[in-house]
């Protein structure tokens, strides 16, 4: 069902859910920020930098609580993920504004039973996660995993009363059809998440299809042409991951698609994340369906049509207008 009657109540629900009482605001909700915190693995390879730094400059949008970080295959181990998202957020002007924890260096499987400990794998982004939902707002808590789930997992596992209190946007999975590396990196804890009832939406990737996030593409040379010096600029440059020194994102940019691979001559590069974090920006920019919630077993989607549970599937980004206002941002 594309976005009709049905998906409206979904959402209405969604924001019914909050679960707490809040202090009434005078301003309407849709001129209120969002408040946010991405979760990411950030040293994967360029998205994650992008999606961060729009989320972090996209201030009339977005109240961004802080920045959540895990380990996926990509990256080395949980420190160098802090350390770029570190960058990234220097880079923005907010060094002093925006905290950036350490989540999940393993998986959900390996550190789910030690939750109840004060100190576990991740437990520094899971407390924080735990601490922000559980806090009075005039808006709901958007969670914004862009890598694997195993942070978002971990939190709903150690205090599950947070599931009333948040809203859980990931970009993830080619939904229906299997594999994607957020999802392959911890599948347990998306099944989690799914079996839970906590307002959860995919923004699908759907790897060479125009249907997923996989569609929002920049070349090299769109980057090359239209970056260069944007954003704001610091007084104290940061080392970048590929060495030189920055004191913009724009500059920083130009030098993550100088060093990323290609696969053919075009230099094409799809900005997964960063679609994610703009329909949360304006749901218009996606098309959105409501599910029963499926699972994934044996590396195949199963479909439970019986299901009560239900969750939202985006898909179909508007590439022209997410990288309108991409560029607009930092311009």
């Amino acid at each position: 069902m594309r976005t009709t009657a049905l998906l409206h109540a979904f959402l209405f629900t969604l924001l019914m859910m909050a679960g707490c009482k809040t202090k009434p605001s005078n301003q309407p909700e849709a001129a209120r920020p969002i408040p946010v915190i991405i979760d990411t693995d950030a040293n994967n390879e360029l998205d994650d930098q992008h999606a961060i730094a729009y989320l972090l400059l996209n201030t009339e949008a977005f109240q961004t609580i802080g920045v959540t970080v895990n380990a996926t295959w990509g990256g080395g181990e949980i420190e160098e993920h802090v350390k770029e998202a570190s960058r990234i957020v220097k880079l923005c002007g907010l060094e002093r504004k925006i905290p950036v924890l350490a989540g999940a260096n393993g998986n959900f499987p390996e550190i789910r039973e030690f939750t109840g400990d004060s100190i576990f794998d991740g437990h520094e982004a899971v407390d924080f996660i735990i601490d922000q939902a559980m806090k009075k707002r005039d808006r709901k808590l958007v969670l914004i995993p862009v890598g694997k789930l195993t942070n978002i997992a971990l939190a709903l596992k150690k205090e599950p009363a947070i599931a009333e209190r948040v809203r859980v946007v990931w970009l993830g999975s080619n939904y229906p059809d299997p594999g994607e590396y957020n999802q392959e990196n911890d599948t347990a804890s998306m099944n989690y998440v799914l079996g839970t009832d906590v307002p959860f939406e995919i923004a699908t990737v759907r790897y060479g299809k125009p249907s997923g996030t996989a569609a929002v593409t920049v070349t090299q040379e769109d980057i090359f042409g239209k970056m260069p010096g944007l954003g704001p600029h610091i007084e104290e440059p940061v080392t970048g991951r590929h060495g030189g020194t920055f004191s913009c994102f724009g500059d920083y940019s130009v030098s993550l698609f100088s060093h990323i691979e290609y696969d053919d001559d075009s230099k094409t590069r799809s900005l997964f994340d960063m679609a994610a974090v703009a329909i949360v920006k304006d749901s218009s920019w996606a098309t959105a369906s409501v599910i029963p919630a499926p699972v994934y077993l044996d590396g195949q989607w199963v479909e439970q049509p019986e299901n009560t549970r239900k969750i939202l599937i985006w898909e179909y980004f508007d590439r022209e207008k997410i990288l309108a206002d991409f560029y607009a941002t930092f311009e």
